[in-house]
């Protein structure tokens, strides 16, 4: 499907971007997987998909350095000469309710969360622009539309993240250029995962499908608006959450 396309996906080599960067390659895509820390963990992902017969290269850098943003997507264009797709998938949590939360905690979440999205779409903006083509995803969460207690910097990001992607894909939507947002609620990663047993079960309660959602299903909501198919959806929110969100 998306053979002779390249795809930048930050933080691609866990969780929800380790499902998108294996679903895109594995149907044809170079996914250039960006990741921050666990180089051996990076790695092992591009040994993987290697062995699948995939095309993935890994680069190493961090969001919230807008200088790191510019030397990785060029990077990725020196090497393969085009970017189609980027994927805006990179996040952390550091959750304090407000009263512990210090500035430092609120802004380093900020920072990578929602400021990393921006970095790196402004250091592929112009090339896409040039092409007259392009595909932006952002990887927001169903906690930037509910709240959750203890997460205000991290809601406060993934809201962000919905306001960032419909003014973008206004000024982009004559340029060839769309760019969406997915909001997944509580997934099965290492990050859900590390919740402790009664709190998550508390959480699978409230999830009217009773269950925690998969990588994969998120990766296909992901797939689906970077195909051709979808050129007239921009400015949209998917809520792949079970129902925890309506």
């Amino acid at each position: 499907m998306f053979k002779g396309k390249v795809a930048l996906v930050t933080g691609g080599t866990r969780g929800i971007g380790a499902a998108i960067t294996t679903l895109l390659a594995t149907e044809g895509a170079h996914v250039a997987a960006g990741y921050s820390r666990g180089k051996e963990s990076a790695g092992m992902c591009q040994a993987k998909l290697a062995s699948m017969g995939a095309s993935v290269s890994v680069h190493q850098g961090r969001v919230d350095d807008p200088a790191d943003c510019a030397r990785v997507a060029q990077e990725v264009l020196d090497r393969f000469g085009r970017v189609d797709f980027l994927v805006n998938n990179a996040g952390i949590t550091m959750d304090k309710t407000v009263r512990k939360m210090t500035a430092e905690d609120w802004q380093t979440v900020l920072s990578v969360n929602l400021s990393g999205a921006f970095h790196m779409t402004k250091a592929l903006l112009e090339h896409m622009i040039e092409r007259g083509s392009g595909r932006i995803v952002n990887i927001s969460s169903v906690i930037g539309e509910t709240g959750n207690v203890g997460q205000a910097n991290y809601a406060a990001s993934k809201a962000g993240l919905f306001g960032f992607s419909k003014s973008l894909a206004l000024e982009m939507a004559q340029r060839g250029i769309t760019v969406n947002c997915v909001a997944p609620g509580f997934i099965g990663t290492e990050m859900v995962e590390a919740i402790p047993k009664a709190a998550l079960e508390k959480v699978i309660e409230k999830i009217p499908q009773r269950r925690l959602g998969r990588p994969e299903e998120v990766a296909r909501v992901v797939r689906f608006l970077l195909e051709d198919d979808s050129s007239y959806i921009t400015g949209a929110v998917y809520s792949v959450n079970g129902g925890l969100d309506m």
